[in-house]
């Protein structure tokens, strides 16, 4: 991260970034290391902060005080988003554990598989690219961003909606089968 940043020109934005970095990098990262159980997870955290720093760099007050209690409120607020997105999806997984398949039963994981691509089909071609990557590949969120040339808050939204559209169209269809057994 130091070195993209390092490059800067004279006098421009990334010369801000840049010292900003300097000057407040460990300071995050101690911060973030403390909030996240390990260093993968807290420099992650520390380069989504000076992301959101380089995506708005006059959003970041000037003065090293300032500056310093912007990155930290900006680094707590992506860490709270990310423990509301746990939060939500193990609750969503508490929920469709009861509904999930118990039996082993070949034709029944053929169906349930068939029934899970018919609604994925039904999503708009984005938002099912979102939700296949995310959840049947594993990708993360900025890798997906990345590969889409949208930005981060666009996938979650994405993934969001195409949940919520998944859980609509599935639900009838899981709830018939249950009272079917």
């Amino acid at each position: 991260m130091a070195s993209v940043l390092s490059v800067a020109l004279p006098g421009t934005p990334a010369d801000r970034l840049s010292a900003l970095f300097d000057a407040h990098h460990d300071r995050l990262y101690r911060l973030a290391r403390r909030l996240t159980p390990n260093t993968d997870d807290a420099l992650d955290l520390v380069q989504e902060t000076f992301l959101k720093a380089a995506r708005s760099p006059t959003s970041v007050p000037v003065g090293l005080t300032s500056e310093e209690a912007w990155l930290v409120r900006v680094l707590i607020n992506i860490r709270r988003d990310q423990w509301r997105q746990t939060a939500v999806r193990k609750r969503h997984d508490k929920e469709m554990r009861p509904s999930a398949i118990v039996d082993n039963d070949q034709e029944a994981v053929l169906m349930a598989r068939a029934t899970v691509w018919r609604a994925l089909d039904m999503l708009t071609p984005r938002r099912r690219a979102v939700v296949v990557m995310h959840e049947l590949e594993g990708l993360t969120i900025s890798a997906i961003a990345s590969l889409l040339g949208i930005s981060a808050i666009t996938v979650r939204w994405h993934l969001s909606m195409g949940r919520r559209d998944l859980t609509r169209v599935l639900r009838p269809q899981i709830g018939e089968s249950h009272e079917n057994r």
